[in-house]
């Protein structure tokens, strides 16, 4: 039972994982694009899948295969998550300023109707954010292989729910419906982009400083 114990509260763990501050934001730069609410939940679900996706390949790695991982190792992927949020704030910031540069059209691309390969992307990549603590103290508080991979994708399922959560109430704002606040969209785009930017100089100094 005891061993158990920790997995009973993986779920949980996993969810309110996915309201950290760097992952709001990240979500958030994707979200903005959307005008459909269902969209962006699925934008949620394929980040968190990706999420899942990269923390259970590090499991298996340090888990199942003894890889021994550096702990500046650790440091430079926090790092490159700080570069992945800069890059989306100027990106979304670049198609803010492309959009009042062209024609009004009310539909979205056909690229941003189907595609979720961003939102995947990127919860591969945030995956790497604190990855290595967590497998680490997986290892330290359960013993057998298979339940350390079994908390992982429990963790995992929870974030998926967490960030589905999440990616539904921001995309609130730029949904059909709220079209004719287009002063809000607009402002919550540059303060979410700017933001983003920001916490991403701040993740990258504190991992790269010497």
């Amino acid at each position: 039972m005891e061993a158990s114990v920790p997995l009973i509260f993986a779920a949980t763990i996993g969810f309110t994982h996915a309201f950290e501050i760097d992952h709001l934001l990240a979500v958030s730069s994707i979200v903005t694009r959307r005008k459909s609410i269902w969209k962006s939940v699925k934008d949620g679900i394929y980040w968190g899948l990706g999420h899942t996706s990269t923390i259970l390949l590090i499991g298996i790695l340090m888990i199942v295969l003894r890889v021994a991982v550096a702990e500046q190792t650790f440091a430079y992927l926090e790092a490159s998550v700080g570069l992945m949020l800069i890059v989306l704030g100027l990106h979304r910031l670049w198609k803010v300023w492309k959009q009042k540069n062209e024609p009004l059209h009310d539909h979205d691309h056909p690229h941003e109707m189907h595609g979720h390969k961003l939102a995947y992307g990127v919860g591969l990549v945030h995956g790497l954010a604190g990855s290595g603590s967590l497998v680490l103290l997986v290892m330290s508080q359960l013993k057998g292989q298979f339940d350390g991979l079994l908390y992982l994708l429990i963790f995992g399922m929870g974030s998926i729910g967490g960030m589905l959560l999440a990616s539904g109430v921001f995309s609130l704002p730029f949904s059909k419906k709220l079209h004719h606040l287009s002063w809000l969209k607009l402002g919550l785009t540059l303060v979410s982009s700017l933001f983003c930017i920001g916490l991403g100089l701040k993740v990258i100094l504190e991992n790269l400083q010497v």
